[in-house]
């Protein structure tokens, strides 16, 4: 379902913090191309590939460079476009301290405080701030590890905070709580899984991972191996997130003329299907022309590990295929990949409350993961 903005009245000017990510991108080229929307993408540094895509070459979108950790940049970038901006997508956060800790709670809530202030104080305009977590919201930011095992519980939107944590997901609602008390602006919190889309700012970038990881072993001839344990590889243990989706989801709370007025609704933002990385793995090595040994599933290869050494190759890759010019840790995290396909407990959820609302588009995790695979390769990231 796509969101239909045709009956909302008035100016429509969004605001985009974290245009370069993976759902930001797509929220700033969704927008641009309906009817009547004005956006400025907001981000620390352009995206290159964004410069070369037509829908961005449109007097309606605006890119903004801003360190939001920089109250007086904000202030200052901030000032000319505050009194028009009718919807708020903060799709951005800070990494630069543990998931967990007091310190990247006050960073994430100074980022959105910086960027809060300037807009409330010219705040007639403004009609829905929309909000993306998580669903780490429902377990341990420290990482699947230390998830406990809790079998096959189906988190949804009523499932209590995690208490014996610490999680910023909850300081950034709680002030955008305190901040849109008393105003006519609504809010909402979206929460995907595993994010599928292209980016080269984004820290958890799995189809990032993908990518370089198939491209090294076809450059070298080497066989594509799950490394992760078996529960990972044969049953599903994570839901996956089209980055596309999430964006339509985003447009469909923030204008929906019944949901949009709503303050603090929350959403699983996940694609409805269930995947098993078994089923996905011969359909990636088949799209990357690569070997697909018989016992794919090799738990004792780390990608941290096996990939130390290949950096090297990487750049190889992108100079012979004269792609964008980025070095392999640009794109791919194997740390986060090494977490993702060893969790040790299943973490899934419902999206029944977005459908009974009327959100009913999903996505197939196989057919989103070949196609940012091929939107990967039209930006030049990958060969």
């Amino acid at each position: 379902m796509t969101a239909d903005v045709s009956r909302v009245d008035g100016p429509r000017v969004a605001v985009v913090f974290g245009a370069t990510g993976l759902v930001g991108k797509e929220l700033a080229k969704r927008l641009v191309s309906m009817p009547g929307w004005k956006v400025y993408g907001v981000a620390r540094r352009h995206d290159v590939f964004a410069t070369f895509d037509l829908s961005f070459a449109t007097s309606n979108y605006h890119f903004i460079s801003c360190d939001l950790l920089d109250p007086i940049e904000t202030e200052q970038k901030l000032s000319t476009i505050k009194e028009e901006i009718t919807h708020v997508f903060w799709i951005t956060w800070a990494s630069d301290f543990r998931l967990d800790g007091p310190e990247c709670c006050e960073q994430n809530k100074a980022m959105m405080r910086n960027a809060l202030d300037p807009i409330l104080r010219k705040s007639a305009s403004l009609k829905h701030f929309s909000l993306q977590t998580g669903m780490k919201h429902y377990v341990s930011l420290q990482g699947p590890s230390d998830v406990p095992e809790q079998g096959t519980r189906i988190y949804d939107e009523t499932c209590p905070r995690v208490d014996a944590v610490r999680n910023f997901y909850y300081d950034m609602e709680d002030l955008l709580k305190e901040r849109l008390a008393g105003m006519k602006a609504g809010w909402s919190v979206h929460r995907p899984g595993l994010l599928i889309g292209s980016s080269r700012r984004t820290l958890y970038n799995a189809m990032g991972c993908l990518g370089v990881y198939g491209s090294i072993c076809k450059h070298l001839n080497l066989p594509f191996v799950f490394g992760g344990r078996r529960e990972s590889w044969e049953e599903s243990c994570v839901d996956s997130s089209d980055a596309g989706l999430v964006a339509e989801q985003h447009i469909w709370a923030a204008t929906d003329e019944k949901l949009s007025p709503r303050k603090g609704e929350a959403y699983n933002a996940i694609d409805g299907t269930r995947f098993t990385w078994k089923e996905i793995w011969p359909a990636l090595a088949g799209k990357f022309g690569v070997e697909l040994p018989e016992e794919a599933l090799v738990e004792d290869f780390w990608y941290t590990k096996e990939m130390e050494d290949k950096k090297e190759a990487w750049r190889e890759i992108v100079e012979r295929k004269n792609l964008v010019q980025t070095e392999a840790e640009d794109l791919a995290n194997w740390g986060f990949l090494d977490i993702l396909f060893r969790c040790p407990a299943k973490m899934l959820g419902t999206r029944s409350k977005a459908n009974k609302l009327g959100f009913t588009e999903e996505r197939k995790t196989e057919d989103s993961i070949l196609y940012w695979v091929d939107q990967m390769r039209h930006e030049k990231l990958i060969p």
